[in-house]
């Protein structure tokens, strides 16, 4: 691939870095066939580059998120990709939330064990960020940069929909605490400390 046309699909992937993947509108954007831009994906995919998580697709009567979500691995090549070049530039710019949910994505992907990871969304607005399966057993871990991570909606319908075992919500505070009886919310400074997002 020439050297420009790598640089604006490596715009594109950052684009979407968190997000599922639109290949037709992507392909538009780049003025080239859907397979190719899957190529492309699937060539980065290939060398570490680019993480595609794919969908959980349940048994259930609900219209669910087909596509790949995709990240940038390296959370300083995204930012570079993005045009963030100070920790002032990150805490303002509108990909801060995407930039999080990617950087612990990989962090839990490295250390926690799991048999298959997936991501789970439907077109009516319900998603948790990874989902894990551990032998006959599913768990659900969320991405939140807040202060005051909460019980919502989604993991709600998640708990439900999936079955999950278990939830933990990392958040980028110092305690953990249970938000409900099977959902709690666990430091990210866990995964630095090789420690378990799952106690017990």
């Amino acid at each position: 691939m020439p050297a420009a046309a790598l640089h604006r699909f490596w715009a594109v992937v950052a684009h979407y870095h968190g997000q599922t993947w639109n290949a037709a509108e992507s392909a538009r954007t780049l003025g080239v066939s859907e397979s190719t831009a899957r190529r492309h994906l699937d060539l980065l995919t290939d060398g570490l580059m680019i993480r595609q998580l794919l969908p959980l697709h349940a048994n259930l009567r609900k219209r669910q998120v087909k596509s790949p979500k995709v990240y940038v691995r390296d959370t300083g090549l995204l930012h570079q990709l993005l045009g963030v070049d100070s920790v002032k530039a990150l805490f303002t710019h509108p990909k801060i939330g995407a930039s999080w949910e990617g950087f612990v994505v990989e962090q839990v992907l490295g250390c926690e064990p799991q048999d298959e990871a997936f991501f789970w969304a439907t077109h009516q607005g319900a998603e948790i960020d990874l989902v894990l399966r551990r032998g006959d057993e599913l768990v659900g871990i969320e991405c939140k940069r807040t202060d005051t991570p909460s019980l919502t909606r989604s993991i709600g319908i998640a708990l439900e929909d999936l079955r999950l075992r278990r939830v933990a919500v990392l958040y980028p505070g110092v305690k953990r605490f249970p938000l409900s009886g099977n959902v709690e919310a666990v430091p990210s400074s866990v995964l630095a400390e090789a420690g378990s997002v799952f106690v017990g």
